[in-house]
């Protein structure tokens, strides 16, 4: 498919910008996809969730005939939660890869579950790498699992996952992957990347709204996945086999927004797919990167790890600067940036998804400064202490 040009256009109602990670600022025809209202039950919505499972299935490529969509009300998190209890079971062991908040999450969660895990904590800013996995794997044959994942948003790193999976596969275990942040803008193709199951959201790179998440897994794990779910809203094999045999979601659905992700889904083709969107998502990190480089700020990442997804800047060093009024006054030019989840330096996020292109991200850049004019900040720099932590990339 040719990818067209995507029309961006301001949020109605003079609503701001939202450069996060989702929920994102999506589009006219997903918002009017919310005003008809559908019966859960009733023919229509479900080849509306045949067609929501069989288009997601297309992403993964040759080979997608041995996968299958399951999709799973609630966030984000409740999806990674689903998948974690369902394909490891009672009596495994998991590595969890964590470089930020949403490693150390899926580890609690594993705490929650009384699933026996270990985690390599590379810190902020460091990606796991296959050697370190490799390593770890060939000292402790008890491990049957690996959890990575696939963009951290927390500092904006895009994970090697390719390397993981070698390692992981290598050494004869079974990789899941939380692809929240990446899927549907990064290629996660089946013939390329190896892995049991993988989990993202309405709410992300696809552009569609909050209100479910969904596992794509192996035919054969979701198969073997009976009885090993703790929770019964949770259970991915008996949502999958409930879904194949009514075409029915077990309980209540978010109609409305799966009618938003289908309209979401339309756009994403029209766009040229995965390569399409996120060749847009990097064109406009690398605008943003650059002028935001310009009036003196620092990335937390050095280029080669930065994603397309969402980028992470040190706060500057000025005594003026203060991240609550900066964020404020950045609101009130139309932006809504993201607060930093660093724990060495203060830092903050800003996220190049949603309905926004190049020229928005210019504007981004434009409010940046003047908002620095009107702080009082005569320079962007960060603490010593930042570029100090950001060098030990380089070690």
């Amino acid at each position: 498919m040719v990818a067209q040009k995507t029309q961006i256009a301001p949020p109605k109602l003079g609503e701001p910008f939202l450069l996060t990670p989702g929920p994102l600022t999506t589009s006219y025809a997903v918002k009017e996809a919310m005003l008809r209202d559908w019966g859960s039950w009733d023919d229509d919505f479900r080849a509306m969730t045949k067609s929501m499972r069989s288009q997601l299935l297309e992403m993964l490529g040759e080979g997608a005939d041995d996968f299958d969509c399951v999709p799973m009300q609630g966030s984000g998190s409740f999806a990674v939660e689903a998948m974690l209890a369902s394909f490891i079971p009672k009596d495994g062991k998991t590595l969890v890869l964590a470089n930020g908040a949403y490693g150390k999450r899926s580890a609690q969660t594993l705490a929650y579950l009384n699933r026996e895990h270990i985690v390599l904590d590379k810190g902020d800013y460091l990606p796991p790498r296959g050697e370190e996995v490799a390593k770890i794997l060939a000292e402790d044959p008890a491990i049957t699992h690996v959890v990575a994942i696939h963009c951290e948003t927390s500092s904006g790193i895009l994970n090697p996952i390719e390397e993981i999976s070698e390692a992981t596969y290598g050494a004869g275990r079974k990789l899941l992957i939380d692809s929240m942040s990446a899927f549907g803008a990064i290629e996660l193709k089946v013939a390329d990347i190896r892995y049991e199951a993988m989990v993202s959201s309405a709410n992300k790179c696809i552009e569609g709204v909050p209100g479910f998440g969904f596992i794509i897994a192996r035919k054969s794990e979701l198969e073997a996945a009976k009885g090993n779910s703790h929770s019964l809203s949770l259970d991915v094999h008996a949502q999958w086999a409930h879904m194949n045999k009514t075409g029915q979601w077990r309980f209540t659905p978010p109609t409305h927004v799966v009618a938003a992700f289908l309209e979401a889904l339309k756009g994403h083709k029209v766009e040229g797919g995965v390569a399409g969107r996120g060749a847009r998502y990097a064109r406009n990190r690398d605008v943003m990167v650059e002028g935001m480089r310009e009036l003196g700020f620092e990335t937390l990442l050095k280029d080669r790890w930065l994603s397309p997804i969402i980028v992470t800047f040190f706060c500057p060093a000025d005594e003026n600067f203060v991240f609550d009024q900066f964020y404020a006054l950045m609101k009130e030019k139309g932006f809504i940036i993201y607060p930093g989840k660093l724990t060495v330096v203060d830092s903050f996020r800003v996220g190049c998804i949603g309905q926004m292109d190049e020229h928005i991200m210019r504007q981004v850049v434009t409010a940046a400064k003047e908002t620095l004019a009107e702080m009082g900040v005569a320079s962007a720099a960060p603490p010593a202490l930042a570029l100090q932590e950001r060098a030990k990339l380089a070690a």
